[in-house]
């Protein structure tokens, strides 16, 4: 396993053998098994794997949640390689923004919405540091995990608007056995806090079964994960939403009941003041989570 710190270095190890695919999972570290399964995704469909490691703070709104988020990049490391990992890119802030940069990538109607709302500026930074790796590497494929929907539809947006010669590939969400999504932020939940997350899921759970059963109208599904919330302690709703699964466009009561094809149910809640988020996709078209 290779691994480099600046841009000409990658770039001569994409260039040994041009034949070769290549499959990109972007990460901001501190990796999980949500992480690993991506990388094992583009192992079997690629003939060689890269994987960047940089905790972007263009996608910080807060600076307080950049100074504290998670860092250990020798465990890291040692995962990659034992994941038969190709190369690994570990720049630094000032290589990916030299002094004077000025170039920012703003997907508009995708970005809007949901976290786009929540956190101004960060799909800005997201797509930005997105095309930027994606230049760099050179992938055939690039992944994400589905955890972070609306990040792969502001990815997907942009991949096609910009005319990348690449294909986004989401892959389904990793759990924990109480059905909490894997995030690099679960370690901030202290022990005591930790089942309460679990809500999330819950949550979506008592949407998706409500859709199940029949109801079609937006508000209600919302009604459903919202009680979830409210019975938890120490948890804190954020936002709730029945969204398009593609333009993310909140769903009111008539485009719900026309499209009736899928919604995207999301949520994001704090847990003893740990900002969380989750997602699942109800509908005909709905993806295996």
């Amino acid at each position: 396993m290779q691994v480099v710190a600046d841009i000409a270095a990658v770039r001569r190890a994409r260039q040994v053998d041009l034949s070769a695919t290549w499959g990109l999972v972007p990460t901001m570290g501190f990796l999980h098994e949500g992480h690993l399964s991506l990388v094992r995704q583009a192992r079997r469909d690629n003939s060689r794997v890269g994987v960047s490691i940089f905790v972007n703070p263009a996608q910080f709104h807060n600076p307080d949640d950049l100074a504290t988020y998670p860092r250990d990049p020798e465990r890291d490391l040692a995962l990659l390689k034992q994941e038969g990992v190709d190369l690994v890119w570990t720049p630094l802030p000032d290589q990916v923004y030299p002094a004077g940069y000025q170039t920012y990538i703003h997907v508009e109607e995708a970005s809007r919405p949901l976290e786009g709302a929540a956190r101004p500026g960060h799909f800005r930074g997201v797509a930005t540091v997105v095309a930027k790796l994606m230049n760099v590497f050179q992938p055939q494929r690039v992944y994400f995990g589905q955890k972070d929907a609306q990040q792969v539809a502001v990815v997907k947006r942009m991949v096609e608007d910009l005319n990348f010669p690449l294909t986004v590939v989401s892959c389904p969400t990793v759990r924990e056995p109480d059905g909490l999504a894997m995030s690099s932020r679960n370690v901030l939940l202290s022990p005591q806090a930790r089942p309460h997350a679990a809500c999330l899921f819950r949550a979506l759970q008592a949407g998706n079964d409500a859709f199940g059963q029949g109801e079609r109208q937006a508000e209600p599904l919302r009604a459903a994960m919202r009680a979830v919330i409210d019975a938890t302690p120490t948890a804190r709703i954020d936002y709730v939403s029945v969204a398009h699964p593609e333009t993310l466009a909140e769903l009111d009561v008539a485009e719900l009941d026309v499209v009736e094809a899928a919604a995207l149910l999301s949520l994001a809640v704090f847990v003893d003041e740990v900002r969380l988020i989750d997602n699942i996709t109800v509908g005909e078209s709905a993806c295996a989570d």
